[in-house]
């Protein structure tokens, strides 16, 4: 599959001829394509909003496209492109305004929204990825979260930080980090080691609304799954 490309799409269009089409030629791309005909089965589906992307016509049966994009946009970030034949000069605004990535005028060709669905993914998980980005600011033993908050941190805290760092999202193992702290892994108890992380975690976790993605592996370590970038 295409990087470019999300790994699910749900189509949501009573044109069936059209939306299968798509649907065949998203697939053949390594897209999982599902089509719904009208928004009320979509709504009615398991997982409706579990779809990594979504194709949205505006003249739907049941609820209205611009309705239905309001309602798919609260309940996530995936990426929307309204593919529709209404017109009007209010039709562009409102379409964005509901939370649209992009709106196509019928007729359009299916190789156009595909670019069009590749575009607009692109900037979804560039988007994702930004979101996730902690900072560690060495000189000022500072951490910086994704939305901007400056955590200061202890000496510590700033050593285990540091051995994430090195780590880039693999596991630190428990002996690593005792004697990044400066203790004995062979003696020091694992209950120590542990309210080490918890007070790391908590003086994170008061700081800034983020989640903390500082995570225990059993018997291992521990390893922190955000990007961390060094400064």
């Amino acid at each position: 599959m295409t990087s470019a490309l999300p790994a699910t799409l749900a189509i949501i269009d009573d044109d069936r001829e059209y939306a299968d089409y798509l649907a065949q030629c998203m697939r053949q791309q390594g897209v999982a394509a599902t089509v719904f005909g009208d928004s009320d089965d979509f709504l009615t589906s398991a997982g409706a909003f579990d779809f990594d992307f979504y194709v949205v016509d505006l003249m739907l049966p049941g609820v209205d496209g611009i309705d239905l994009i309001r309602l798919i946009r609260r309940k996530g970030h995936a990426g929307i492109v309204v593919v529709s034949g209404r017109v009007g000069t209010e039709v562009f605004d409102n379409v964005l305004r509901a939370g649209a990535d992009m709106y196509l005028m019928k007729p359009v060709r299916v190789e156009q929204v595909a670019l069009a669905i590749g575009a607009v993914q692109r900037r979804v998980v560039a988007s994702r990825e930004q979101s996730n980005v902690w900072r560690l600011e060495r000189a000022s033993h500072t951490l910086v979260a994704p939305e901007g908050t400056r955590i200061e941190l202890s000496e510590g805290d700033f050593a285990v930080m540091e051995c994430f760092a090195v780590a880039n999202g693999a596991t630190v193992t428990r002996a690593t980090l005792c004697e990044r702290l400066g203790r004995d892994p062979a003696t020091e108890a694992d209950n120590l080691l542990h309210a080490a992380i918890y007070r790391l975690r908590r003086r994170i976790e008061r700081a800034t609304p983020s989640a903390v993605p500082l995570q225990s592996e059993p018997k291992v370590g521990y390893s922190f799954k955000g990007m961390l970038q060094t400064a």
